[in-house]
């Protein structure tokens, strides 16, 4: 009994978070989110492909190396490169693509749209580093709202940043795309796991 009660005050208080950020939550079928993007304009955040085992930035990791930091596996380099088949498979339009300038992030966003992300402090990991969200989660509302184009905006991130950012927990690769709201929040559309190879 005392674990439900936690679970639902849990609930209740991620409810009251994500209406104070201007989130609204309606998760549709995959089918319909793959619709959704091909009609474009929509803001897809893209947690990064499968990495090496760990939680977390190894000790001493640095961001200008990425000996140092935890990296995707072959298994994640193929995941990433099967995320980028689907959407061109269904002619998806990508108008553009940043990253977290972790190179776990940085390498998923190239393999997956074959360029170059351009870069962005918003979307650094914020696993054990509470103290940059409302910094981020700030900056993260920004891109959002400064998209204009026909197609969608891809921002690969991590798992962290996209739950302080809408509440949804996505696994390794799992995409959850967001549609603009006129009062500069944003709505969740649903999520999309492609297979991994």
């Amino acid at each position: 009994m005392g674990i439900l009660l936690r679970r639902s005050i849990g609930a209740l208080l991620a409810a009251l978070l994500l209406g104070s950020l201007g989130v609204s939550q309606s998760a549709g079928a995959t089918d319909d989110v793959w619709k959704a993007l091909e009609r474009g304009g929509r803001v897809v955040l893209m947690r990064h492909a499968i990495t090496t085992s760990g939680v977390g930035d190894p000790p001493g990791m640095r961001l200008e190396d990425c000996a140092t930091q935890r990296n995707l596996t072959d298994e994640g380099r193929a995941h990433a490169r099967a995320i980028g088949e689907a959407f061109r498979e269904r002619r998806i339009a990508v108008d553009r693509v940043f990253s977290s300038p972790w190179c776990r992030c940085i390498e998923s966003a190239q393999l997956a749209f074959r360029r170059p992300p351009e870069v962005s402090q918003s979307l650094s990991n914020l696993f054990g580093r509470p103290e940059n969200a409302a910094r981020q989660i700030e900056g993260l509302r920004a891109l959002i709202d400064g998209h204009a184009g026909k197609g969608n905006l891809v921002l690969v991130t991590h798992g962290s940043t996209i739950v302080a950012l809408t509440g949804v927990s996505p696994a390794t690769g799992e995409m959850v795309v967001v549609t603009k709201q006129p009062d500069r929040g944003f709505a969740v559309v649903g999520r999309v796991l492609v297979p991994t190879p």
